[in-house]
């Protein structure tokens, strides 16, 4: 044990010798700065040119959908736009941090990866479920340090209902110490022991033989806890298993010694460890990892650019790991902040970095924006019976804790099953029926007749007036609310001529014109893709 804990401290010591900034923390701008120079560099090799940065417009939105998972509203976006402050993307970034949302958001993609589900596989039941979200979303809210987080995961023992991290081990199709050692290593290691050979896995899966599992009164709740009578035999053999980490180093454990925490103790010092989690995080808000797939990292599957990726992980490492850290150096790089649109010569690059990566917005964040731009709420469904998975109608999305809630909407949009924790489960790719569904369906139709403020609609008190005057605004100021409704910017100038001569000519009537205005933005690549 003490080795174990003293190769962590020279781990960490290490990287902060080899960045030169030992005891002090590095500045988020040039930590920023050398992300760039790093990408740059790898492009200048490939002879690859970058594209310009973003405008504030696609900033805006970009940055709201990536942190947040939510658009701005037109107020939002119109002071930012007017705003000249010298400093106003990276204050926006800092501002976001503290949005609920952020936390809502975060925790939607924790849950994604730790398999949150009442229901089949992981068959956690609600009350855990909740208990487990509620963890998950103060973890983020207090910004833990993702060592501590992951050590609470790991090594917790106690009540599901109680104890929330202690689900980490049931949230698993089967409780067996292989498959316990499958999921461990692609949660944290971003590793496949399916690729690995069988005695490895199952040398990591002797530090979790010694797990068990015991009922109480109350229903469905369950104690785990270290059993060090229990043990883990070899089906071939049927003798113990040897303990041997990942790295092949053999650790002689103490019978009453819980072999989680050893594990615990070597995970959180390797580089493998947090390697496995700026890439994560990288992929989460550009698109793709730096290896890719993002949790799949290994020997033969090298990242795109090596130095950046270390680079990330000594950050991390040297910023006790915070997290909140790693999201800002990246969103504050010009690398992030390039636009989406290609030159001549970086058309072909899906791998480098040379601009932002468009991808198609997530099940829950497009219905969340198409709620919130019309001012209606989204029904959801489950196979267990209220009040478990009473969800309120204001709720959004990217708040549900339990992915055995869903909704038609979220189902044709690839929302993850929380089957395996893979990245893959959930499916981004446009189809067909997707865009039928925004095009033609009564779901969306209904909605956009329900706000009538954005179709342009006014009402307006007059004396000796029971009742308010309807009316209208002026086109010109309709079609603008709608632009930074809908798309988070000014309409140009054509645009608004456009949009007039059809409200005025069309021959729809203006109702019909608005709604059909309104509509043909949802429509918008550049409304239902990330850019």
């Amino acid at each position: 044990m003490m080795t174990l804990r003293l190769g962590r401290w020279c781990f960490a010591v290490l990287v902060a010798c080899v960045a030169g900034t030992l005891g002090v923390e590095a500045a988020p701008g040039k930590a920023s700065a050398k992300i760039d120079r790093m990408v740059l560099s790898r492009l200048d090799e490939l002879g690859i040119p970058p594209s310009d940065l973003c405008t504030d417009e696609v900033f805006l939105r970009r940055v709201y959908l990536d942190l947040i998972g939510t658009l701005p509203t037109a107020e939002e976006a119109a002071a930012f736009l007017k705003s000249n402050a010298t400093n106003k993307r990276s204050d926006l970034i800092d501002a976001l941090f503290e949005r609920p949302e952020f936390a809502d958001y975060w925790s939607l993609k924790w849950c994604d990866l730790l398999r949150v589900k009442a229901e089949f596989p992981s068959k956690l039941w609600p009350n855990a479920v909740q208990a487990y979200h509620r963890w998950v979303r103060q973890a983020l809210v207090n910004n833990t340090p993702y060592d501590d987080f992951a050590r609470a995961l790991l090594t917790s023992s106690g009540s599901n209902f109680r104890v929330a991290p202690v689900n980490f081990y049931r949230a698993m199709p089967e409780r067996e110490p292989d498959t316990t050692a499958r999921v461990v290593a692609l949660t944290f290691m971003g590793a496949r022991t399916d690729g690995w050979p069988a005695e490895k896995a199952r040398n990591l899966a002797a530090f979790f033989g010694h797990v068990n599992y015991k009922g109480t009164a109350e229903w469905k709740e369950e104690i785990v806890f270290h059993d060090p009578v229990k043990e883990y035999l070899d089906p071939e053999t049927e003798q113990p298993v040897p303990a041997i980490l990942p790295d092949g180093t053999a650790v002689e454990l103490d019978p009453n010694e819980d072999p989680r925490v050893v594990f615990a103790d070597w995970l959180v010092g390797s580089r493998v460890f947090a390697d496995n989690i700026v890439n994560r995080v990288w992929f989460w808000l550009l698109g793709r990892g730096v290896v890719h797939e993002p949790d799949d990292l290994r020997a033969d599957n090298p990242p795109s650019n090596a130095p950046l990726l270390a680079f990330l992980s000594e950050e991390l490492v040297r910023n006790e790991y915070d997290l909140r850290h790693v999201y800002r150096i990246i969103l504050n790089s010009k690398t992030y902040q390039r636009a989406s649109i290609h030159n001549e010569g970086n058309l072909s690059d899906e791998v480098n970095f040379s601009r932002y990566y468009p991808r198609r917005l997530g099940a829950e964040v497009l219905i969340d924006a198409i709620c919130q731009i019309t001012k209606t709420t989204e029904s959801y469904s489950s196979e267990i019976p209220e009040p478990f998975t009473f969800i309120p109608e204001n709720q959004r999305s990217i708040k549900l804790s339990d992915g055995s809630i869903t909704s038609p909407f979220l189902d044709l949009y690839g929302r993850p099953p929380r089957d395996t924790g893979y990245e893959s489960e959930r499916n981004n790719t446009p189809s067909a029926a997707q865009k039928l569904h925004l095009l033609n369906s009564t779901h969306i139709q209904t909605k956009i007749a329900s706000n009538k403020q954005l179709l342009g609609m006014t009402t307006k008190k007059q004396k000796n007036k029971k009742k308010p005057v309807a009316g209208w605004l002026e086109p010109a100021d309709a079609i603008e609310n709608m632009y930074l409704t809908i798309l988070s910017r000014y309409p140009t100038a054509k645009e608004t001529n456009v949009a007039i001569a059809y409200v005025r000519d069309g021959g729809l009537g203006r109702y019909d014109a608005s709604v059909d205005l309104v509509w043909a933005l949802l429509n918008t690549k550049e409304f239902i893709f990330k850019h």
